[in-house]
């Protein structure tokens, strides 16, 4: 089946076409398709949803450069000031690269200067392997990657780098293709990326007053966000006038200025554009009640997600994507967008049957007692499987919680509940390896939805306790259903087929 795949994909490419969707179900090997495809060419981006698939990628892919989160990475600088060298030891304290800081305020000289850590190498450095041994390793490995002919990204760190540092690093961005695995959901990481996030932290830095501001208005948030561009442009102005950096110029504290201002404006620009197309989220607030931040964000992404696309040639993979869909809200011409359909599974259809067990609504208004005849049901399917490993996907951590409390003591002694972050402090890939040596483990989670592959006997079965509807109370998935009431359900199947 791969090589019928790489063939129609060496097909398209013949045939003139620019962009590929590949549509095909888990288990046919697309991300070894991918690499294939990458291999061909000189040059190549691979970009995927999460750390999980990149390591599965890693394990089976030599030739890709991975670029991995700053929390993956002991900061050196933490380390040193807390006089540790033991690397593994230092990740186990959480002293991680996202909690250190690449750059500080200092005084020297009677001066306030911005200073670099002196454990961060440049990309210059790396690139002509001059680099000092102890260099960061985060940035050890993501100039690396830069520097290489083939990469391996997340999504969100490809696009921050494509949004807020491609002028930075455009010597190092150029490559042929860009492989985009879990394309469906792309849309979810460029709303990230797209609008305007509002910290309390820049309005102080801009000396602005929440009281003069509705947060409920886009108009009265616009005007804030005009009024933080018109006071970093000022302070820009101020202080390249000022005789103190006449003499000796900051240029650290320019550039952060400069990249402020940028987004703020650009910000303004692109919602000016189109104001209808944008809905202001509601103010989160931190325990006394005080402002925190504030997202203005799109409904309708297509008008943005071209910048994310660069390369010459883009293949976007994915077992559920659907054709029209994606190009429109990709904002792609969908004759210009080949679309390669793979409908057969590996699998045969008797070992993948879905039963409805119709039994309760669990919705807003769900009674105590729906939840728990719900739950009693889950305890019987247990039983039913009490030799083998499985699954148990939910909608909520409240959820997972309360299916925990409910369930026999025999069935709770087999769960495992894994998400992201957990209440032990142990990653989901350590409560993954601990069920993978628990032979009636049964794994209870709301956010394996996707992105982890248990393969063989790691879920022999699986129990989906509530249909994953997107939640309808957050502005922008009301917006966005009002304008395209097919979206509503297609998110809800998608999120299924992917469980």
């Amino acid at each position: 089946m791969q090589k019928e795949i790489l063939a129609e994909i060496e097909e398209k490419l013949k045939s003139g076409y620019k962009k590929i969707i590949l549509c095909a179900p888990t288990g046919v090997g697309k991300s070894l398709i991918g690499a294939t495809v990458s291999s061909y060419f000189d040059s190549s981006f691979t970009v995927t949803a999460s750390k999980h698939l990149q390591d599965q990628y890693i394990k089976d892919i030599s030739f890709l450069k991975p670029v991995k989160g700053k929390q993956n990475f002991p900061c050196l600088k933490l380390m040193n000031s807390e006089k540790m060298s033991n690397t593994r030891r230092a990740m186990r304290w959480g002293l991680t690269c996202d909690k250190g800081q690449c750059q500080e305020k200092v005084s020297k000289n009677g001066k306030e200067i911005i200073e670099i850590c002196k454990w961060k190498p440049t990309i210059k450095q790396v690139e002509e392997n001059k680099q000092e041994p102890n260099s960061c390793h985060y940035y050890l490995q993501k100039y690396e990657a830069l520097v290489a002919k083939h990469s391996l990204w997340n999504y969100h760190a490809y696009f921050q780098i494509m949004k807020f540092n491609k002028k930075l690093f455009e010597d190092y961005l150029e490559r042929k293709i860009s492989i985009f695995d879990e394309a469906h959901k792309i849309e979810d990481q460029i709303i990230q990326f797209v609008g305007f996030d509002i910290f309390s932290g820049q309005i102080e830095e801009c000396d602005l007053s929440t009281d003069r501001y509705d947060f409920s208005d886009l108009d009265s948030m616009l005007q804030l966000t005009d009024d933080i561009a018109y006071s970093y442009a000022k302070k820009i102005k101020d202080i390249k006038e000022s005789s103190a950096y006449q003499r000796d110029p900051d240029y650290q504290l320019m550039t952060r200025l400069e990249r402020r201002y940028d987004r703020a404006a650009q910000a303004k620009i692109d919602i000016m554009a189109d104001k209808n197309n944008f809905i202001v989220n509601a103010p989160t607030k931190d325990f006394n009640g005080n402002f925190r931040n504030i997202s203005l964000k799109p409904i309708d992404v297509s008008k943005f997600s071209n910048s994310f696309f660069t390369t010459e040639f883009q293949i976007f993979m994915s077992a559920t994507i659907d054709h029209k869909s994606f190009c429109e809200n990709m904002g792609f011409e969908k004759d210009d967008v080949a679309f390669i359909d793979t409908p057969k599974s590996p699998f045969p259809i008797e070992h993948r049957k879905i039963d409805l067990l119709n039994i309760k609504r669990l919705s807003y208004g769900s009674t105590d007692e729906d939840e728990l005849e719900v739950i009693r049901c889950i305890d019987r399917i247990l039983n039913e499987h009490s030799d083998e490993r499985g699954l148990i996907l939910t909608s909520s951590i409240p959820r997972c919680n309360k299916i925990m409390r409910y369930l026999s003591p025999n069935n709770q002694k087999r769960i495992r509940i894994c998400h992201s972050t957990n209440k032990d402090g142990k990653t989901q890939d350590e409560v993954i390896t601990e069920h993978s040596q628990d032979p009636t483990g049964v794994l209870l989670s709301s956010s394996l939805w996707e992105g982890v592959d248990l393969k063989d006997d790691l879920s022999r079965f699986q129990i989906i306790a509530k249909v994953p509807y997107p939640n309808y109370t957050e502005k922008r998935v009301k917006a966005k259903m009002e304008k395209f009431p097919l979206w509503y359900t297609s998110q809800t199947l998608t999120k299924i087929l992917q469980g």
